[in-house]
């Protein structure tokens, strides 16, 4: 693994959120390469250890919260900084468990680009951060799957609510209501997948016991 720590790495599965944030980074002069989910993210950090890992935390095969833990467990990786940047993820709970895992910063969507650069600015004058001591696997696991059913619960609500607005309201608001409604059965779906793996794990775990 390299240690040149010359480049940050925005890990987002949204193209337009991506495309932003690489526009805005590389007009300012940084070196920036980008990944679509965590586990791309992985492979590139293997390969030259970035000065900065930006990362949403909802993405597909790897999210956020797995690819903090296992930047975290790994001493060639434990200290680099990471900032999440999130849209779903925002209550005090959320933001808790993401600091307790080793995140960096946590900021919310929409993206504040003044505040997103100074933050980018003081990692990086700031140099590595001390490495802090990784979350135990089982409570890691035991804390996302709390973290996942609020999601999935919420999502509930949310595509709930969308059902019956499309029934109710006027036929102009129903397009962006489908959209709406789209996104989070996708991201309800999503939510599931990560809740059955992670409970897949914790089974793991109580056979062990």
């Amino acid at each position: 693994m390299s240690t040149g720590s010359d480049y940050l790495l925005i890990v987002e599965d949204d193209p337009d959120i991506l495309k932003l944030l690489q526009t805005t980074l590389t007009f300012r002069g940084y070196r920036v390469i980008t990944a679509r989910n965590g586990r791309e993210g992985l492979d590139i950090i293997r390969a030259e250890r970035p000065a900065i890992v930006i990362a949403d935390i909802m993405m597909p095969k790897l999210d956020g919260f797995g690819l903090v833990h296992r930047l975290r467990l790994t001493p060639e990786t434990c200290n680099i900084p990471v900032v999440f940047i999130t849209a779903t993820y925002v209550a005090p709970e959320d933001k808790e468990f993401a600091l307790d895992i080793g995140a960096t910063r946590f900021l919310q969507k929409p993206v504040e680009l003044e505040t997103f650069l100074k933050t980018v600015a003081e990692l990086l004058e700031g140099g590595m951060p001390v490495a802090m001591e990784p979350m135990r696997e089982q409570n890691f696991y035991e804390r996302y799957r709390e973290r996942l059913r609020d999601k999935l619960d919420q999502k509930n609500k949310q595509i709930a609510r969308d059902e019956h607005l499309l029934k109710t309201r006027p036929d102009e608001d129903k397009e962006s209501l489908s959209t709406s409604l789209r996104h989070a059965i996708d991201e309800r779906e999503e939510i599931k997948l990560l809740l059955a793996q992670v409970q897949e794990q914790l089974e793991k775990f109580e056979k062990t016991d």
